[in-house]
């Protein structure tokens, strides 16, 4: 790194010159409600819960925090048990299915920094001696890779952030090195005043929280010492350094970092004044990130009353690079200097040496080192994870759905699809739920799902009615419901956009919903042939008689009836053929499609060709009968026959609505009736009589 003054412009120096009185102690600062800290016992059964002995703090059970059937509780071997370890390291949860399983944390304040850490002590649970490595993710970016290198050593992890939404997930990935698992995870909310490299954007995980120079070297000052529980672990070296302490009250009133007066009564200083402290590490790459950069917080106070002819003043340097003007301290005040961009080098050296002026050796109370968490990958939007987990817990899904729904993309939930367009959270655009098993009504939810194209709720067991809602989703293209117990009409919304050739609406095997909401009840039969009757036979057969001999003596008395009936095949007409006084409508083969929703519903097949279901503009139901390429009914047949059943009507005699002379294309428009087909109730009557 090149010497220059610009290197030290990152830096800021917050010297705080309050000055206690001398001998004068001051009034304790208050601590902080607890009140938004969680704390997890990772694998205590049921709803069990205590008060840990040394924080005072209340450990619940994971269990409102993750799903029921993730992971299994264990215990760790007894004889990693002994009297100075938490209980919160006694048990685990481990997680030998799925490849992510996650904890939500709820309840949190959207934009807010929080403190989030995550502890793991394997104690041979599962008596395998197998020491797993597997990857910690917060939300849906990288967090680190938990490698557990002891049996009954401790492994922290810990990151400060900002949540974007209000709550935040922590999920344990499988990496294929060995089972996840957990013992612990805590959530603090910090001022947005702490630690200002951490944005939106930018995280922080932490490598080492050191108080320097306490007396007791297994001392480690957390909460309630430090209100925000801030673990601060201790650290000295007799061989290196001296240590200083005093029982006096730090003023620590214009600390932006707030660090606990226990942690500023002690610090380190060089055996004498020509020495300087240092500190060296070298990074630990990480999978995604092999070159990490870093951010070094240090902290200062002046805990001796200095002479007037003594001076404490140093520079800091870092890689050989000086860092702002030499630093003078002001008795019992506090100061604290961190950089504001990161460093990225192949290793580190912090040096503090004493300035040429200074009649006393450099000082140190406390040092904070992170390195940076990217936090650029945008989870799911929010609207959509809070519709897919409604529709998660009502139905009970199965599928490892854990974490974000769609990110990473390689984690993406089962039977989802999702779009991701730069710069933008992904959405969900299509929910394939398919023979799932689900139970009960159409939630709602899927109405809130607005970037939706295509939802398959075939083959299940789902009661209740059509959610018109669902018509208000703007890109929704296919909506499949077929193969389930749903009852009632179809919903106006839907029929609309059916009609506009928007939505291709699936509704087949749905034995009590009915399609017209004017005349709906439940059907006696499945509807196949457009021709249906509710009368004796025979009726039937008398009606069909008269009418063959009304078509005969027409056309002896009327040669020219045929010719000049219908309009020419290449002319459009909505109003029925007032010429000859029929009454009928007549379709273009457009028309026709736009009914049908391009032909995509069969009711059956005769010999004229294929019946198709479809709905007029007004939501009513009809039955289209389309001539196919091998009947044999030409044109003149087929204008007759429309000519008899324009001029028929009876009771028992399916109605024609209209019909189609497009071209090649011909077609007939019948009224849909319910009651099932003419042979469907020959065989219902043979079986009754059988």
């Amino acid at each position: 790194m090149e010497q220059s003054t610009a290197a030290s412009r990152p830096w800021l120096l917050l010297l705080c010159l309050a000055v206690a009185a001398t001998g004068g102690v001051l009034q304790a600062r208050a601590q902080l409600d607890s009140k938004g800290f969680i704390s997890v016992d990772c694998g205590l059964p049921g709803k069990a819960s205590y008060v840990d002995g040394g924080t005072k703090l209340s450990y619940v059970s994971d269990a409102g925090f993750i799903d029921d059937t993730a992971g299994a509780n264990q215990n760790i071997s007894g004889q990693y048990i002994r009297p100075q370890l938490s209980r919160r390291y006694h048990d685990v949860r481990s997680f030998p299915d799925g490849t992510r399983n996650c904890y939500t944390l709820r309840s949190l304040v959207s934009g807010r920094k929080y403190l989030v850490r995550a502890a793991f002590l394997y104690g041979d649970y599962d008596g395998l001696g197998r020491l797993p490595v597997f990857d910690l993710h917060l939300g849906v970016n990288y967090w680190q890779t938990v490698n557990v290198s002891t049996p009954g050593f401790e492994v922290t992890a810990e990151a400060i952030v900002v949540v974007p939404d209000d709550f935040v997930q922590v999920c344990l990935v499988n990496t294929g090195a060995g089972t996840p698992f957990i013992s612990a995870l805590e959530l603090r909310p910090l001022k947005m005043k702490f630690y200002p490299q951490v944005n939106l954007m930018q995280g922080l995980v932490l490598d080492v929280r050191l108080n320097l120079g306490p007396a007791d070297l297994t001392d480690i000052v957390r909460y309630p010492e430090d209100p925000h529980d801030r673990v601060w672990i201790p650290w000295a070296d007799p061989k290196e350094w001296m240590e200083i302490s005093t029982t006096k009250q730090v003023d620590s009133e214009y600390d932006d970092f707030e660090v606990p007066t226990a942690v500023m009564q002690t610090a380190v200083t060089p055996l004498n004044a020509s020495m300087k402290l240092e500190i060296t590490w070298d990074p630990v790459p990480q999978p995604h990130d092999l070159s990490p950069g870093y951010f070094i917080i240090m902290h200062f106070s002046e805990l001796q009353l200095l002479p007037s002819n003594a001076l404490r003043e140093f520079d800091i340097n870092i890689n050989g690079v000086r860092l702002s003007e030499a630093i003078r301290l002001v008795y019992l005040g506090v100061g604290v200097i961190f950089n504001e961009k990161p460093y990225q080098d192949g290793n580190y050296n912090i040096s503090i040496k004493a300035t040429a002026n200074s009649t006393l050796p450099p000082i140190l109370n406390a040092l904070e080192l992170f390195s940076i968490m990217s936090m650029t990958n945008f989870g799911t939007d929010s609207r959509d994870v809070s519709a897919m987990t409604t529709i998660k817990t009502k139905y009970h899904v199965e599928k490892n759905w854990m974490g974000d729904p769609c990110a990473p993309k390689t984690m993406a939930w089962e039977k989802l699809m999702c779009s991701y367009d730069t710069g933008i959270p992904p959405r969900i655009r299509s929910v394939n739920l398919s023979s799932s098993g689900l139970n009960g009504d159409i939630s709602p939810s899927f109405a809130d799902l607005k970037a939706l194209q295509h939802l398959d709720l075939s083959n299940n067991n789902l009661t209740g009615t059509i959610l018109d809602t669902l018509s208000q989703l703007p890109l929704l293209k296919i909506l499949d419901l077929s193969g389930n117990q749903l009852s009632g009409s179809i919903p106006s919304g839907i029929l609309k956009r059916i009609q506009d050739g928007s939505l291709n609406l699936r509704y087949d095997n749905n034995s009590n919903l009915c399609t017209n909401a004017n005349s709906c009840r439940p059907a006696k039969m499945k509807s196949k042939l457009p021709i249906y009757v509710g009368a004796p036979i025979v009726i039937i057969v008398v009606i069909v008689s008269v009418a063959l001999t009304l078509f005969c003596l027409l056309r002896r008395k009327t040669p020219g009836l045929m010719k000049n009936s219908v309009k020419p095949q290449n002319e459009t007409r909505n109003d029925g053929d007032t010429s000859l006084g029929l009454e009928t409508r007549r379709f273009t083969y457009n028309e026709i499609e736009r009914i049908t929703n391009n032909l995509q519903q069969v009711l059956g097949k005769g010999g004229f060709g294929y019946v198709y279901d479809g709905f007029l503009e007004d939501g009513t139901q009809v039955a289209v009968k389309i001539r196919s390429e091998s009947s044999n009914q030409g044109d003149k047949e087929f204008l007759a026959e429309v000519q008899i059943l324009t001029r028929i009507h009876h009771k028992n005699l399916v109605s024609l609505i209209g019909f189609c002379k497009d071209g090649v294309h011909m077609a007939l428009v019948y009224e849909f009736m319910s009651e099932g087909t003419l042979q469907d109730h020959i065989e219902e009557t043979e079986m009754q009589d059988a």
